[in-house]
C-alpha cells in the first residue's frame, strides 16, 4: 500500500513526530502549518490521506474538511483536535471525515487508523478515475466533426444537459441519438446515477411494459418472482427511450404519467412507485406529423418534446466524413492488431458522393469491412461491396476500366462467385472473364 500523507498542524513538533512515525510504515508525508498551506499542498500532489488538527491559524480543521474533499473527493481526512467535543465530531463526520481523534489517546490509534484510512482512499480513488474515464469517454468532446449543423446541435446538447428537462432527439437512422443522450448525461449532475437505454423497437407491447416498469411476482404465466423495470434501474440517473415511436398509444399513457408525476405501477401491482428520472427520448419519425394523425399520443408528443435536438445526415456534413472514416479506420485497425493503416484519395472522394442513407453506422460498417479484407497498408476500392457503388454517383473522371470492374464486381457478387453464370450474364468467354478479373485485381467472391 502506498501514497502520500498531508499533515496539517500549527505546531511545527508535532508535524514532524507525526511525520517520523508515518515514514517508519513506509509513506511519504507532507506538512504544512496553516489551512491555506495545506490546501496548496493538496493541489499540487498526488495526496491520498490528511491529517489535520482543528484548531489551525486560518481556519477550522473540522470545516476544512469540505474544502478538502472539494479539490480531491476521494481523499481521506482524519482530524485531531487537543480538546475534542461531541459536536465537532459529529460535524467532521458529517462533513466528510474518515474519524475524529483526541490528541493524547492517538498513540496507539493513529497507525491502524491510517492504514484503514489508506485503503479506503485507495478504493475510492480507483472508483473516481473509472467514474472519470467514463465520462470523458462520453463527452461532448468526443464527438468528431465541425459542420455547422454539427456544432449547433452540441451546443444545444450542452446547455440542456446541465438541467432536468426531458430532450427530444431527432434524426435519421445512424445519425448518432444515443451518442448525443449518453453525453448530455455524463456532462449532467446525474453523470454518477446509471444510465439506462431502451430501444422500443425491440420488443411486443407486453414485453416492452415488462422491462421498462418490471413486474410483481404471478403477474403472468413465468413470472415467478419480483423484477426490477428499466424505470427503477435509473433511479437518480437517465433513462434513454430510443426509437419511442414505436411504443404503442396504451403504454404512452403510462409513460406520460412518469414524465408528470414521476410515478408508476408495476405490472401485476396496486402500489404507486415514485422515482426519480430523467427521460432522454429518440426517434426518426415525424412524431408530431404521427401525433396529428393520432398514431401517436399529442399530450406525450408535447411533454417528450420541451426541447427538441436535430441531428443533421452525414450526407449534410460532408466536411466530416474524412475525419470520422479515419477516426474508425484507427478504430478498428487497433482491435486487429493493423499500424499505420491509411485510405487512398479515391476512396475519400467516393465517400464524398455517397449517399450514406445509413449515415455514421453506415459509414463505421464500411471502414470496418474494408480494414478486414485490404491486405495492404492503404485501404482502396477493391474492397468496397458492389452494392456500395450502387448509392454512389459515378465521378466524371471515372474511365471506362473503372466502370467495367465495378459492374464485373457487382455481377459476381449476384452469382455468389459463379464464374460460369457471370460470364453468360455479361456476354464475354470464360477466358476473358479470367482475364478480367486478373488484369483488374478483383478479389474473389
Amino acid at each position: 500500500m502506498n501514497g502520500i500523507v498531508l499533515i496539517i498542524d500549527d505546531e511545527k513538533k508535532i508535524c514532524s513526530l507525526l511525520s517520523r512515525i508515518i515514514e517508519l510504515e513506509g509513506f511519504k508525508t507532507l506538512q504544512a502549518n496553516t489551512g491555506k498551506e495545506g490546501v496548496k499542498l493538496l493541489k499540487t500532489n498526488d495526496v491520498s490521506l490528511v491529517i489535520s488538527d482543528v484548531k489551525l491559524p486560518d481556519v477550522n480543521g473540522v470545516a476544512l474538511v469540505k474544502d478538502l474533499k472539494a479539490i480531491k473527493p476521494y481523499i481521506e481526512i482524519i482530524n485531531l483536535t487537543a480538546y475534542g467535543t461531541i459536536a465537532d465530531g459529529v460535524l467532521a463526520i458529517k462533513n466528510g471525515a474518515f474519524d475524529y481523534l483526541v490528541k493524547g489517546d492517538d498513540n496507539d490509534k493513529i497507525i491502524p487508523l491510517l492504514y484503514k484510512a489508506m485503503e479506503k482512499s485507495n478504493l475510492q480513488r480507483r472508483i473516481f478515475e473509472l467514474e472519470n474515464k467514463i465520462t470523458k469517454k462520453h463527452s461532448f468532446s468526443t464527438i468528431i466533426g465541425q459542420s455547422k449543423a454539427l456544432k449547433e446541435a452540441i451546443d444545444l446538447a450542452k446547455k440542456v444537459s446541465q438541467t432536468d428537462t426531458t430532450v427530444l432527439l431527432l434524426g435519421e437512422t445512424g445519425t448518432g441519438k444515443e451518442v448525443f443522450a449518453q453525453s448530455i448525461h455524463y456532462e449532467s449532475p446525474r453523470a454518477l446515477k446509471p444510465f439506462v437505454a431502451l430501444n422500443c423497437s425491440g420488443f411486443s407491447p407486453e414485453l416492452l411494459e415488462s422491462e421498462l416498469f418490471g413486474y410483481k411476482a404471478g403477474a403472468f404465466t413465468g413470472a415467478n418472482k419480483d423484477k426490477k423495470g428499466l424505470l427503477e434501474e435509473a433511479n437518480g440517473g437517465t433513462l434513454f427511450l430510443d426509437e419511442i415511436g414505436e411504443m404503442n398509444l396504451d403504454l404512452q399513457a403510462k409513460l406520460l404519467r412518469v414524465l408528470e408525476n414521476q410515478s408508476f405501477i408495476k405490472v401485476g401491482d396496486t402500489l404507486t412507485q415514485q422515482v426519480n428520472v430523467r427521460i432522454l427520448a429518440a426517434t426518426n419519425k415525424d412524431l408530431k406529423g404521427d401525433a396529428a394523425s393520432g398514431k401517436f399520443r399529442s399530450d406525450l408528443y408535447y411533454r417528450l418534446s420541451v426541447f427538441t435536438i436535430v441531428l443533421p445526415p452525414l450526407r449534410e456534413r460532408k466536411g466530416d466524413i474524412q475525419a470520422l472514416a479515419k477516426h474508425y479506420l484507427s478504430d478498428f485497425s487497433n482491435k486487429v492488431n493493423r499500424k499505420e493503416l491509411s485510405l487512398d484519395d479515391k476512396i475519400l472522394s467516393i465517400f464524398a458522393e455517397h449517399s450514406w442513407k445509413g449515415n455514421i453506422r453506415e459509414l463505421k460498417n464500411v471502414i470496418e469491412r474494408l480494414v478486414i479484407l485490404s491486405d495492404g497498408d492503404t485501404l482502396n476500392t477493391s474492397a468496397l461491396p458492389p452494392e456500395f457503388f450502387e448509392f454512389t454517383p459515378l465521378e466524371h473522371d471515372y474511365n471506362l476500366q473503372q466502370m467495367e470492374k465495378m459492374h464485373i464486381q457487382k455481377v459476381l457478387a449476384h452469382t455468389k462467385g459463379n464464374k460460369t453464370e457471370t460470364s453468360r450474364l455479361l456476354g464475354i468467354g470464360l477466358t476473358t472473364l479470367y482475364r478480367k478479373i486478373e488484369e483488374y485485381g478483383i478479389k474473389e467472391v
